[in-house]
């Protein structure tokens, strides 16, 4: 039976497994052949521009791997020492839960869950891995944004939210795309976690030429999901220690150590230290699928920088982070240090599901919170985020 914790729970991180044609249905004819899902030794690759990428093991979702099934590697507890792969076993064939709203309703139901946002997941690489051609990123970004809201819609029954993607790469026709999926009732927006690769080459969105879209973005009122993605530091980790493929579930102890969430932490940095937050300061901002370790060693960075140049800061960085920023922790990280440090108001619950990396049942997490007060187990479990969407908290 599923657990009733006395009040409706929001979970902040789902997904969805789009098919193939979430890109290619509405992508222009101008980029016919631009996308592609190609057969390499018997197995299905995505090519971007003629670059094939294997970041995704099965681009198509036709199988996947079973919610939870590695919450061993996740929680340190891998005692036999299987890869990831060993951990995933046999795939299961991508039910239509995993596809189509109203079956995920249903599911939602079953897991005791009242409202999700849910995020895409084939998108998790087109920047990355298109970002030479900022023009390409915009009309992917576009023709996925269309699908999922002829599918899924934005605001399902006021249950469920799909996530819309938001590039930058070029700033005019991110402000386009914004208007586009808030005319269509977008309750939050993904952006992700990494510099823009623009037609002037790359840099921080937190620039200020960047300004009209965070302008219109919170005069909007829509809260922005910075959420984990393909890292620009798999490109570091190749000067250290060069890889065969770049499938995400493919690791090494130094890939772990290297790339360990190093892009959220500068994003937020950029953020800060670049002024975004300080000239609008009503944008509302999730880390989301990130986890929460890089955040002390942020704020103790912050700090030591406001000490040394506190006329380079409008106010004082670790206010701004505690003002504008919520956080969604890994269910495996210690949630009584991530309250700590970011705040009882500012800790939002997500359990990734369905990925192999999430949560098999969503509602466990409330075992992280045994012990807490009720009261802040609502917040966390459904209130802050709310909060974070503007949306009334009031059951």
């Amino acid at each position: 039976m599923v657990r009733d914790p006395g009040f409706p729970v929001f979970d902040a991180d789902n997904h969805l497994y789009e098919p193939p044609v979430a890109l290619l249905e509405h992508l222009p004819a101008a980029y016919d052949g631009a996308v592609e899902f190609v057969q390499v030794r018997g197995r299905t690759r995505i090519a971007l521009n003629g670059r094939i990428t294997d970041y995704m093991p099965n681009p198509t979702f036709e199988r996947v791997a079973a919610p939870g099934v590695h919450a061993d590697f996740y929680r340190g507890t891998n005692a036999a020492g299987l890869t990831r792969r060993e951990m995933t076993g046999r795939a299961i064939d991508c039910p239509p839960a995993f596809r189509e709203p109203a079956p995920r309703l249903a599911l939602l139901d079953e897991q005791g869950i009242a409202q999700a946002l849910v995020y895409p997941t084939l998108a998790n690489l087109v920047e990355m891995s298109a970002s030479d051609d900022p023009d390409l990123v915009h009309a992917i970004v576009h023709s996925l944004n269309q699908w999922l809201h002829e599918v899924w819609t934005f605001d399902y029954r006021d249950r469920l939210f799909a996530v819309p993607v938001i590039t930058l790469a070029i700033v005019e026709n991110a402000i386009a795309e914004l208007d586009w999926v808030l005319a269509r009732g977008a309750r939050a927006i993904l952006i992700r976690p990494a510099p823009v690769k623009g037609l002037r080459g790359s840099r921080s969105f937190a620039l200020a030429e960047f300004d009209p879209f965070w302008a219109r973005v919170q005069e909007a009122g829509v809260g922005v999901a910075v959420h984990a993605t393909y890292s620009i530091f798999n490109d570091y980790l190749e000067l250290w220690e060069p890889q065969r493929s770049a499938n995400a579930f493919v690791s090494s102890p130094f890939k772990e150590w290297a790339i360990a969430h190093r892009d959220v932490e500068d994003t937020f940095a950029a953020l800060i230290c670049h002024g975004t937050l300080s000239r609008f300061p009503n944008l509302r901002v999730a880390s989301v699928e990130n986890g929460a370790e890089w955040v002390p060693h942020l704020l103790a960075g912050l700090s030591k920088i406001y000490r040394q140049m506190p006329q380079e800061f409008a106010e004082h960085p670790v206010d701004v982070f505690h003002r504008n920023v919520w956080v969604n922790p890994f269910w495996e990280n210690d949630v009584k240090e991530t309250i700590d440090v970011v705040g009882a108001d500012r800790v939002i619950f997500g359990s990734d599901y369905p990925h192999p990396e999430g949560m098999a049942e969503p509602l466990a997490y409330l075992d992280e919170l045994a012990g807490f007060d009720p009261a802040l187990q609502q917040r966390v479990m459904r209130d802050n985020a709310l909060a974070f969407l503007g949306a009334p908290t009031t059951a």
